[in-house]
């Protein structure tokens, strides 16, 4: 899966949130200053030509957009890929990592496995 920009990524946050949305609408969802709608327009573009976001035509030149992989799914597969890419595969470095950082307590970790172990 392709990665997202910080802009991109605010983009789909808001398709995430509130679902299915014309340009007009997405802009809506920004604070003043709201970004441009041409601007918005580039992004979704390049949203849909990476495979994040789909469309469907109300009309003939106006169109509604759609995201096509959940906030989940988005999720999994960036951590997948940092895991694959920095640790080498390996979830236990991942993990080991992370509790040497101090990002992770024994604690939390110990709840961790309970709770996988319950499942």
């Amino acid at each position: 899966m392709k990665t997202l920009t910080n802009k991109e990524e605010e983009i789909m946050d808001h398709y995430w949130t509130h679902g299915d949305m014309q340009i007009r609408e997405l802009q809506a969802c920004y604070e003043d200053p709201k970004p441009h709608v041409n601007t918005l327009a580039t992004l979704v573009r390049i949203l849909e030509e990476k495979g994040f976001l789909g469309h469907r035509a109300l009309t003939a030149r106006c169109f509604q957009y759609f995201a096509k992989i959940t906030r989940e799914e988005y999720h999994r597969n960036t951590l997948m890929s940092v895991v694959d890419r920095f640790f080498g595969k390996s979830y236990l470095k991942a993990v080991s990592a992370l509790v040497k950082e101090e990002k992770i307590s024994i604690e939390e970790l110990k709840q961790l496995i309970d709770t996988i172990e319950k499942d």
